[in-house]
């Protein structure tokens, strides 16, 4: 699959999503994306449970205008054009984890509730310059929160290969919990999910692939080398 028109037009397409994802990791600084190989597929674990849309159309009109901030039309299309938001409320149904869902429910609360709160209206009654600057807001918040994590991560596997030597001469099974504890990551934080989803969506959607993206459907040659003048659009994936 080269591309989506809309979320229903989601098929598995593991290469290209795979190359996408890896350029939406790089524009994140090369953090991995929530849902991990659950986005390769397109689909969640059997075993997690999640059944029906967790979405209602106005839900996913928040959405759109969520990543239409990130993504404003500009000389082309934004990401409301694209459906983005049809296709996060899919992707979160689909790939994310309940733990990861319910962040991501009350991080679409919390981001009206900011909303209120700066500007005293709702976030779909913002104006675009209001809902750029709450998200530029909270997208700082959540980079100072991603790198606290980051450094408690490094802490605690510091903690861990120390405990290693210990764990070891215990007995089978003994202090499971305790190790658990210790390993097991907090869930990221919402507007990451929004963010990634929301490059992820654009950018493997037509208008991103056709429009945002230089593309060529059958190139027929192989380019080793391509000059590069600053401004220029990125080329698609199998451009």
């Amino acid at each position: 699959m080269a591309a989506h028109e809309n979320a229903g037009d989601l098929t598995p397409g593991m290469i290209d999503r795979r190359e996408a994802i890896l350029r939406v990791t790089a524009l994140l600084g090369g953090v991995a994306l929530v849902g991990g190989s659950a986005l390769l597929t397109g689909c969640r674990d059997e075993d997690r449970g999640v059944t029906g849309a967790l979405f209602t159309p106005e839900d996913i009109a928040f959405l759109d205008e969520v990543a239409e901030t990130i993504l404003p039309a500009t000389s082309t299309p934004g990401a409301k054009a694209a459906k983005t938001g049809a296709f996060m409320a899919l992707m979160v149904t689909d790939s994310y984890s309940p733990r990861d869902q319910a962040v991501f429910r009350e991080g679409m609360r919390k981001l009206d509730e900011a909303s209120r709160k700066a500007h005293t209206v709702s976030f779909m009654t913002a104006t675009p310059r209001q809902r750029l600057a709450l998200l530029e807001a909270v997208d700082r918040e959540q980079k100072a929160e991603s790198d606290a994590r980051r450094d408690e991560k490094e802490e605690r596997q510091r903690a861990e290969a120390a405990l290693s030597d210990q764990r070891q001469e215990a007995a089978p099974g003994a202090d499971v919990g305790a190790a658990a504890a210790i390993t097991e990551d907090p869930p990221p934080h919402y507007f990451r999910m929004m963010k990634e989803l929301a490059l992820l969506g654009y950018f493997t959607s037509e208008i991103g692939y056709t429009q945002a993206l230089r593309y060529e459907e059958s190139p027929g040659r192989f380019d080793p080398c391509v000059p590069y003048r600053p401004g220029e659009k990125a080329w698609a994936p199998h451009a």
